[in-house]
């Protein structure tokens, strides 16, 4: 559970300041997708932007968390096995 904080807490703070900070450059409104402009409501394109920011920041933040385990914490793993 702890781990799962630690990846999920600081992801949603980035992808909060990240959202409000792509946001504030682009309208929601004048969006393209696959070339076509996206027909959502602004509060649509905020949610749907700020799920996608919180996925890249969570998958930032587990591979951190990944690449933090020691020798002795993998080498455990394969001894089990």
């Amino acid at each position: 559970m702890r781990k799962c904080l630690q990846v999920l807490w600081p992801s949603f703070m980035v992808a909060a300041l990240a959202e409000m900070v792509f946001f504030m450059v682009i309208d929601p409104q004048e969006l393209f997708l696959f070339g076509e402009p996206v027909y959502y409501s602004p509060l649509t394109t905020y949610s749907i932007g700020f799920f996608g920011f919180w996925l890249i920041c969570a998958a930032s933040s587990l591979t951190t968390i990944f690449l933090q385990r020691s020798a002795v914490e993998l080498n455990h793993h394969s001894e089990q096995t």
